[in-house]
C-alpha cells in the first residue's frame, strides 16, 4: 500500500480548516393558526397545480394555458435559470484539477559568427502535458459552489414566483373583463328601461297629462345611463389586449367568449397550517435561496483573507529529431506547490468581506419581510374571499328587492296612480343595485383566485425541471 506523500498529508489535514457557512434562520415563528380562518385548521393539501380549473371555465383554462406557454416574463425567468445551471457547473469545475495538452514544433536559425557563412539552422519538437490545482483548504471555492447552487435554487423559486404571478394577473384581468362584459349587458337593459319610461312620458306630454319638466328630467336619465357605456367597453378591450400580453400574443389573436359571473363556480379551499403555506410560497423560497447563497458568498470572502496553496505537475516530450521525441532522453518534468498571500491590497479584501456582510443582512431582512408579506397576503385573501362571499348575497337580496320595487312602480305608472318621482327613484335603486351585484360578484371571484395564489398556488420545483427538460434542446 504506497504511503501518502508530506503534501497530500497535510492537504487532507487541512481540510478540516474549512471555514464554516452561516445557517439561514429568519428568527420569526410562524402563528399556529390563520387570524381570517373560520376555525382552526390542520394541515391541508397544497392547491392543484392546475388550481383554475377548479372555476369551471373554458375561456379561463384556455387563456392559462397560453399565458404558461407563452408568457415572455416567464420565458426570461426559465432563462435565467438556465444561466444559473450553467454558473453553478462552472463554480464546481474549480473544484477539480484544471489538464491541459499542448503540442509544438517550431524552426530556430541562429547567427554566425563567420562573415559569409549562414548560421545553423534546425527544428524541435516538443509536446506537454499540464495540471494544476488548488487545494481548497479553508472553503472557499466550496463556499462558491454552494452559493452557485444556492442561486439555483433562488432562479427555481423565481421561475414559480412569476408563474404564479403570471396566473394571478390572467384570472384577475379575466373576472375583470366577464364582470365588464356583464355590467355592460346591465347598463344596455338599464337604457331600454330609462327609454321605455322616457316614451311613455311623451306620449303623455301629447294628450297633455304630463309635462315638459317631465320629459326633460326623463332625457336626463337616458343620457346618464347611455353615457356610462362607453367606459365598460373601454374596460373590456384593455382587459382583452392585457390578457393578450399575458399570452404573448397580439390583440387580435384573443376572444373571450363571455360567461354569466353567477355561473362561473367558486372552489373551496383549505388554507391548513401558516408554516404549511411559507413552506409552499415560491416568493418566501426565493429570498431563503438568496439568504443562503449570501451567507456562502460571506464564507468565500472570508476564506479570500488566507493563502491559497496550488500544486502544478507537468510532464513531457521534447527533442530535436521527431524521430527520438519518443526516446527516454526527450522526457521533461515539473512539479511544483506554490503558497500565495495578499501583503497589501489598500484593505480591498477586508472590504469585499464587510460588503457581503452587508449583503447579507439585507437579504436577511428581505426574507423577513417576505415571510410577513406572504402572512398579510393569505390573510387579506381569505377576509376578501369570506366579505365578498356575504357582500354577494346581501347584494343579490337588494337586487331582487329592487327589481320587485320597479315592477310595481312602472307598474302603477302606466296606470297613472304614482308620479314620475317615485318611478326615477325605483329606477336608480334598480339600476345601481344591478351593477352592485357584479362588482360584489366579480370581487368574490378575484378573492378567490388570489387566495390560490397566496396559498402558493401548488407550484412546485419539479414542475419547472420538468418544463424545463421539455424544452431544452
Amino acid at each position: 500500500m504506497p504511503v501518502p506523500s508530506g503534501t497530500m498529508l497535510m492537504a487532507f489535514a487541512l481540510v478540516g480548516c474549512a471555514l464554516p457557512i452561516e445557517p439561514v434562520e429568519s428568527g420569526l415563528r410562524a402563528p399556529e393558526r390563520f387570524v381570517s380562518a373560520a376555525q382552526a385548521l390542520g394541515p391541508a393539501a397544497a392547491p392543484d397545480p392546475a388550481w383554475w380549473n377548479g372555476f369551471r371555465t373554458p375561456d379561463l383554462d384556455r387563456l392559462m394555458a397560453g399565458a404558461m406557454g407563452g408568457n415572455f416574463d416567464l420565458a426570461a425567468a426559465v432563462a435565467r435559470l438556465q444561466q444559473a445551471d450553467a454558473a453553478l457547473r462552472i463554480a464546481g469545475a474549480q473544484l477539480l484539477p484544471f489538464v491541459d495538452v499542448s503540442g509544438s514544433v517550431a524552426r530556430t536559425r541562429g547567427t554566425s559568427s563567420t562573415p559569409g557563412t549562414p548560421a545553423n539552422a534546425g527544428r524541435q519538437y516538443g509536446g506537454s502535458l499540464r495540471a494544476s490545482y488548488q487545494v481548497d483548504f479553508w472553503g472557499g471555492l466550496r463556499a462558491q459552489e454552494q452559493a452557485a447552487r444556492d442561486s439555483v435554487v433562488a432562479a427555481e423559486f423565481g421561475v414559480g414566483t412569476v408563474t404564479l404571478a403570471t396566473q394571478s394577473a390572467v384570472a384577475t384581468a379575466l373576472f375583470d373583463l366577464l364582470g365588464a362584459q356583464e355590467q355592460l349587458a346591465i347598463q344596455q337593459d338599464n337604457l331600454r328601461i330609462a327609454e321605455r319610461t322616457l316614451t311613455i312620458l311623451r306620449q303623455r306630454l301629447v294628450v297633455g297629462t304630463a309635462t315638459g319638466l317631465d320629459v326633460a328630467q326623463q332625457e336626463t336619465v337616458v343620457a346618464q345611463q347611455r353615457a356610462q357605456v362607453p367606459p365598460l367597453r373601454q374596460a373590456i378591450e384593455a382587459n382583452t389586449f392585457a390578457l393578450a400580453a399575458l399570452a404573448g400574443l397580439t390583440p387580435a389573436e384573443v376572444t373571450i367568449a363571455g360567461q354569466r359571473l353567477a355561473s362561473v363556480h367558486v372552489p373551496e379551499v383549505a388554507p391548513g397550517l401558516p408554516s404549511e403555506v411559507l413552506a409552499r410560497r415560491p416568493d418566501v423560497r426565493l429570498a431563503e435561496a438568496n439568504l443562503a447563497a449570501a451567507s456562502a458568498d460571506v464564507t468565500a470572502a472570508r476564506a479570500a483573507l488566507f493563502p491559497t496553496i496550488a500544486l502544478t505537475a507537468e510532464g513531457g516530450l521534447q527533442s530535436i529529431a521527431l524521430q527520438t521525441l519518443l526516446r527516454p532522453g526527450a522526457t521533461i518534468y515539473g512539479i511544483a506547490a506554490s503558497l500565495t498571500q495578499t501583503l497589501f491590497d489598500g484593505g480591498a479584501l477586508r472590504a469585499q468581506l464587510e460588503q457581503t456582510r452587508a449583503r447579507r443582512l439585507e437579504l436577511l431582512a428581505n426574507y423577513r419581510q417576505a415571510i410577513v408579506a406572504a402572512l398579510q397576503d393569505t390573510e387579506t385573501s381569505l377576509s376578501a374571499l369570506q366579505r365578498s362571499t356575504e357582500l354577494v348575497t346581501l347584494q343579490t337580496a337588494r337586487a331582487e328587492a329592487a327589481q320587485r320595487a320597479y315592477d310595481v312602480s312602472e307598474a302603477q305608472f302606466r296606470a297613472g296612480t304614482i308620479d314620475l318621482l317615485t318611478v326615477l327613484i325605483t329606477q336608480t335603486t334598480l339600476f345601481n343595485a344591478r351593477l352592485a351585484l357584479v362588482q360584489a360578484q366579480t370581487a368574490r371571484l378575484q378573492a378567490a383566485a388570489a387566495l390560490f395564489t397566496a396559498l402558493g398556488g401548488g407550484w412546485t420545483a419539479g414542475s419547472v425541471r420538468q418544463a424545463l427538460a421539455g424544452t431544452t434542446p
